[in-house]
């Protein structure tokens, strides 16, 4: 790949991502998230419609980008949450929706509609929590008692389903992989314990005086241990985005100076560069024309997202969330791309996967980012306009103030 072809594709990419807002802002009516103009942005521009701009050249940027979007989930969760109602009812929605993921999918086998059982069964488990930070965060949807039942199941949708991968996906066998998580949990317990082992007053004091200045040290800490975390994993034979989120959950524990000033620089970092090159890229890579060839797939994937992993909401969360907010939860949690890419890439590199089917999942996956999470704000700014009961906690919630105290 020649530096021109990689400086005209920069450059295209970066257009989609600095015309974003615009069109977003001009589409307000819609409520279409910018992260789906850059995915639509990122399909017009790419080899399958307008051939501005080629995929493989951005692909390390991509997926630095696929890292800073995991890393932001993992600092965003607060592990103090899954010690409350909320976190406890995410794992038990999770496993649930486990239960349900084997029987389709079984049935899907069965029928002959799919060959590659675990990449299927994981992939509708899953919930783009990193993806859903921003709009969440845009809208005002991470104040108040329900961003304690949503980000737990967030994070949970996007943890698990890496676990699983690790340990029934990953190249060095079951058992090595089993090895090898546990082995990077150590890792990133170890990381997380360093700064108190090693801690100096003169590090201290270096760090508060660079942080702010040309050194930027604390930015550059986060990098080294953002990039230090996806090394390890990917020599463990892991998918770098447990990496990627174990360093966000790190980096909450020992980000050192200002903490408010590195999350600042760090949106900036990662919202304003390297995850929008992700998401582009995520719409240049994407088989159009496998699709087409079979676009009943790509729909069947998309309403079982919903079926499978949203639906079991409406019925776990009855005793604290209103029905309005039960269904958002629904709409939210059914949202689902980075981990489908990861699952479609590992089925492809195994045989397992047929490739209209890797294109459908992906598909929908995309299709859900479009879709759902635009269907959640809308419900968001309706119960903002009506009267007052939508305001106040259901009894659950109330309830649940204390449990997490």
């Amino acid at each position: 790949m020649d530096l021109q072809t990689g400086l005209v594709t920069l450059l295209v990419v970066s257009m989609v991502s600095a015309l974003a807002p615009f069109v977003s802002a001009l589409l307000e009516r819609i409520r279409l998230p910018q992260v789906v103009v850059l995915i639509v942005g990122g399909i017009l521009v790419g080899p399958q419609v307008a051939g501005w701009a080629d995929p493989d050249s951005v692909t390390l940027l991509a997926n630095v980008g696929l890292g800073f979007l995991f890393l932001l989930a993992g600092y965003e969760l607060e592990l103090d949450l899954f010690r409350a109602r909320g976190g406890r009812l995410a794992v038990i929605g999770w496993f649930v929706t486990a239960a349900i993921a084997v029987v389709v999918t079984g049935v899907l086998a069965y029928l002959g509609f799919i060959h590659a059982f675990v990449p299927v069964a994981l992939g509708l488990t899953t919930t783009a929590f990193g993806t859903l930070l921003p709009i969440l965060r845009d809208n005002d949807m991470l104040s108040g008692g329900f961003s304690r039942f949503v980000l737990p199941a967030g994070a949970v949708g996007e943890f698990l389903p890496i676990v699983g991968i690790a340990v029934f996906l990953s190249t060095n066998g079951r058992f090595l992989g089993l090895l090898s998580l546990a082995a990077m949990f150590l890792v990133a317990v170890g990381f997380a314990y360093l700064p108190r082992i090693g801690h100096s007053e003169r590090f201290s004091t270096i760090t508060r005086a660079g942080e702010d200045a040309t050194s930027q040290i604390t930015l550059r800490l986060t990098v080294v241990l953002l990039f230090a975390l996806l090394t390890v994993a990917s020599r463990f034979g892991l998918d770098v985005v447990l990496g990627a989120f174990l360093a966000g959950v790190v980096l909450r524990r020992w980000a050192p100076g200002d903490v408010r000033s590195l999350e600042t620089k760090l949106d900036a970092v990662g919202y304003g560069f390297f995850i929008p090159v992700f998401f582009v890229s995520s719409g240049m890579n994407l088989d159009l024309d496998s699709i087409a060839a079979a676009p009943l797939r790509l729909l069947v994937f998309f309403v079982l997202l919903l079926a499978v992993r949203g639906l079991p909401a409406l019925l776990l969360y009855r005793r604290d969330l209103t029905f309005r907010e039960r269904t958002q939860m629904a709409f939210l949690t059914a949202t689902a791309l980075p981990l489908l890419v990861a699952l479609s890439e590992i089925g492809l590199s195994t045989g397992n996967m047929l490739p209209e089917n890797a294109a459908a999942l992906v598909g929908a996956g995309v299709l859900s980012v479009v879709v759902f999470p635009g269907a959640a704000v809308a419900l968001n700014r309706r119960g903002r306009t009506t009267s007052g009961d939508d305001h106040a906690e259901p009894v659950g919630q109330r309830a649940d103030r204390g449990d997490s105290a």
